[in-house]
C-alpha cells in the first residue's frame, strides 16, 4: 500500500495527518476552515483517497498560512506516498460538471512544479474561505508533489460550485495520474529517465 503521513511544523502552522492512495474515500479533516474541510473532504472521497488532516494554523492573522502550508503538506505525502513513482500513469486529466459550472484539471507527476489556476470566481468569501487562496492551496500542491497543476472553469455561476468542480476534477485527475500501469512496471514514465 502506497501511505505517507503529512507533516509540516512552521512559526504559523502545525499540521499532522496521513495519506493512503489505494483508499476509500474516508477522511477526518480539521483545518479550522471549514469550507476548505468540505472541498479537502471532497477530494478524499472523489479520488478514493484516505486522508487525515489536523491543522493549526494562525487564522487570527490570516488564513493564507494554513491554506499555503495545507497544500505543500499534502503536495509532500503524495510524493512521498508515490516513491520512486516507477509504474505510475504519471498523468492525468477530468472533466466535472457541478449543476450548472464545468470544470477541468490536468495534473503531470513529472517532477517540475508548476500552477495555473483560473477560476472565474469574483467573490471574495465562500463560506469562510477566502477565495483567492485556493490558487495558493494549488501552487502550494505543486510545489510538494513536484507536479504541474492546471485547473480550469470553464464556465458557471455558482462560486460555490466553481472551487467544488475544480476540486473535485483535481481529485479524479489525481487519481488517474497515481494509478499503476502494469506496462509501466518496471520504468519511469519519462524519456530522460527522471522524474
Amino acid at each position: 500500500m502506497r501511505t505517507a503521513r503529512l507533516e509540516r511544523n512552521t512559526k504559523e502552522t502545525r499540521i499532522r495527518g496521513a495519506l493512503k492512495l489505494e483508499g476509500r474515500g474516508r477522511y477526518d479533516i480539521a483545518t479550522g476552515i471549514r469550507f476548505l474541510d468540505h472541498m479537502l473532504e471532497l477530494f478524499a472521497k472523489h479520488g478514493a483517497f484516505d486522508v487525515t488532516i489536523h491543522a493549526a494554523g494562525d487564522l487570527d492573522v490570516d488564513q493564507h498560512h494554513t491554506v499555503e502550508d495545507l497544500g505543500i503538506a499534502l503536495g509532500e505525502a503524495v510524493s512521498k506516498a508515490l516513491g520512486d513513482r516507477k509504474g505510475i500513469n504519471r498523468a492525468g486529466y477530468f472533466v466535472m460538471p457541478m449543476d450548472e459550472t464545468l470544470a477541468v484539471a490536468a495534473i503531470d507527476l513529472g517532477g517540475r512544479p508548476h500552477a495555473v489556476v483560473d477560476l472565474q470566481v469574483k467573490v471574495v468569501r465562500v463560506g469562510d474561505l477566502q477565495t483567492e487562496l485556493v490558487h495558493d492551496f494549488f501552487e502550494g500542491f505543486a510545489i510538494g508533489a513536484r507536479a504541474n497543476v492546471h485547473v480550469k472553469v470553464l464556465y458557471g455561476r455558482s462560486s460555490h460550485h466553481k472551487i467544488e468542480a475544480v476540486f473535485k476534477a483535481f481529485a479524479r485527475a489525481l487519481r488517474v495520474a497515481c494509478a499503476k500501469d502494469r506496462r509501466l512496471a518496471r520504468m519511469l514514465p519519462s524519456t530522460k529517465g527522471l522524474l
